[in-house]
C-alpha cells in the first residue's frame, strides 16, 4: 500500500513535468544546460533565504518570515536568469546544433522556468515521498490520509506555475509591460501564502485557488508566447 502511494504521488507531481522535459528539452544539449543553470539558480536563492532565516534568530519560528525572503530571492534570480540568457543567446545559438534555438525568445524562458520548477518541486516533495514509503501510513490513528496526495498536487501546481511565471516574466521585461512582472510576483506571494493553510489541514482552501491561479497564468503565458484561441483549437485537429 505504501509503495503504491509513493509511486502514485511521484507520478502525480512529476509525471507531467518529466513529459514536458522529454518532449521539449531532452533532445537539445543547450536547453539542458539552460535548465540546469536555472535549477542551480533556484538552489542559490534557497541558500540565501536559508542564511537570512538562520541569521535572524527571533523570527526563526515564523514560517511566513522565511517564505517572504525565499520568494524575494527566487524572483531576483529569475531576473538574473533573464539578464544572463539575453546576454548569451547569440553565443548559445552558435554552439547549439539547433541554430533555430532562441528564435522565439520565450523558448529559453520556458526552459529556465521548467528548471526552476523542477528543482523547487524536488525540494518540496522528496522528504514527503521518502516518508510515504512507510512504515505505516497516515490517517489510521491521527493526521489525514490526504496529506501525501495534496502535497503531490501542490508540487505539480508550483512546478507548472514556475514554468509559466518565467514565460510571463521574460515577456513582460522584453515588452516593458511591468503588469506582467507584477502578476508573477503577486501570484507567487498569493499561492505561497495559501500553502500556509496546509498546517491547519485546509487542503481544499489551498488547492482550488492555487489551480485557478495556475489556469489563469497558463492562459497569460500562452498568449504571451503568441498563442491564440484558433491555434489552440488547431492543435487538437487531425492534420
Amino acid at each position: 500500500m505504501t509503495l503504491a502511494e509513493f509511486f502514485s504521488c511521484s507520478l502525480l507531481a512529476f509525471g507531467a513535468p518529466l513529459a514536458m522535459f522529454s518532449m521539449t528539452v531532452a533532445n537539445d544539449p543547450v536547453r539542458i544546460i539552460i535548465m540546469i543553470a536555472a535549477a542551480f539558480g533556484w538552489l542559490l536563492s534557497f541558500l540565501l533565504s536559508s542564511v537570512v532565516w538562520y541569521a535572524v534568530v527571533p523570527l526563526r519560528s515564523y514560517l511566513a518570515f522565511g517564505m517572504v525572503f525565499a520568494i524575494i530571492f527566487q524572483e531576483a534570480f529569475r531576473y538574473g536568469m533573464y539578464r544572463l540568457l539575453r546576454k548569451t543567446e547569440a553565443g548559445l545559438k552558435e554552439i547549439s546544433e539547433n541554430h533555430d534555438i532562441g528564435t522565439n525568445k520565450l523558448e529559453m524562458a520556458y526552459v529556465s522556468g521548467l528548471g526552476f520548477g523542477m528543482m523547487s518541486g524536488a525540494f518540496a516533495l522528496v522528504n514527503v515521498l521518502a516518508d510515504s514509503i512507510g512504515p505505516g501510513t497516515l490517517g489510521l490513528q491521527s493526521g489525514t490520509e490526504y496529506f501525501f496526495v495534496t502535497s503531490a498536487a501542490m508540487t505539480l501546481c508550483m512546478i507548472l506555475l514556475n514554468t509559466f511565471w518565467s514565460v510571463i516574466f521574460f515577456s513582460g521585461l522584453d515588452e516593458k509591460n511591468y503588469f506582467k512582472v507584477l502578476w508573477v510576483i503577486i501570484t507567487h506571494f498569493f499561492v505561497s501564502v495559501l500553502s500556509l493553510l496546509n498546517r491547519r489541514q485546509l487542503y481544499a482552501a489551498t488547492l482550488f485557488p492555487s489551480y485557478i491561479v495556475l489556469i489563469i497564468t497558463a492562459i497569460i503565458a500562452y498568449r504571451s508566447a503568441g498563442g491564440t484561441f484558433k491555434s489552440f483549437i488547431q492543435t487538437f485537429r487531425r492534420t
